[in-house]
């Protein structure tokens, strides 16, 4: 995705661009990047009864999202990364480089998602799972703020050390854990870090899906780890 393929071209009184209103010098802008408009508009409500957050400004697809970026200056965007016609790494990118100073916070559906892992290289702030309950999802909205690094309702800030660049674990011995990984554990590990779904890996290997799971499951526990995205940063580390 390149700069000089977003249009310029806005829509006057589009009820989607900005919802503004007054507070304090401090408020957080937050932007709002989701397809979907129940749930925009749910978060939109969520955020604006915050008397720490001043503006919230809404975007449905990557060429208005680059452009409200520029023009509104957010402190943090949402960004949804099940939207189909979004590159995520792309406009993370993007935002990471002309505008460092605004946070990329994904918004996930589950942490088994190749796509985190890879927007989190690409200058992502963290992730947040859309069934986080509403009192972290806030949270989580001002240790961002704060520049608190936050990657799950569960994983402390300090899970990820100068992204972009350097990936580490949040437990330097994490790497020692590795060797303990039984060859199919290692083949899954490698295929999950590769992007592939759990489907994915159990037809590339011939085995059920169950199977799949039951090792990932395993791989957890024997990296001390919480979930896939950590498994496959921790095996980033060694590579």
């Amino acid at each position: 995705m390149k700069e000089g393929s977003f249009t310029s071209n806005r829509r006057q009184g589009h009820p989607l661009n900005q919802i503004t209103r007054s507070t304090s010098r401090r408020a957080i802008r937050v932007m709002i990047v989701e397809a979907q408009r129940l749930f925009r508009q749910g978060l939109r409500l969520l955020l604006e009864q915050e008397r720490d957050v001043s503006a919230v400004t809404e975007a449905t697809d990557g060429q208005e999202t680059y452009r409200l970026v520029i023009e509104h200056k957010p402190d943090i965007v949402l960004l949804d990364v099940d939207m189909l016609d979004l590159d995520v790494e792309s406009i993370t990118k993007l935002i990471h480089q002309h505008r460092p100073d605004t946070r990329v916070l994904l918004l996930a559906r589950y942490d088994e998602d190749s796509r985190i892992v890879t927007a989190l290289r690409a200058g992502a702030f963290g992730y947040v799972l859309k069934d986080t309950d509403q009192t972290d999802f806030l949270r989580i909205i001002r240790a961002t703020a704060r520049g608190e690094r936050i990657l799950s309702p569960l994983i402390s800030a300090d899970f990820v050390h100068n992204l972009p660049g350097a990936v580490r674990p949040p437990h330097e011995n994490h790497t020692t854990l590795l060797p303990s990984l039984t060859e199919r554990e290692r083949e899954i590990l490698v295929c999950a870090t590769a992007g592939r779904s759990n489907k994915e890996i159990a037809e590339q290997l011939c085995v059920s899906i169950d199977t799949v799971k039951t090792h990932l499951h395993h791989i957890y526990q024997k990296l001390s780890v919480d979930g896939r995205v950590e498994a496959i940063l921790t095996y980033l580390q060694t590579q």
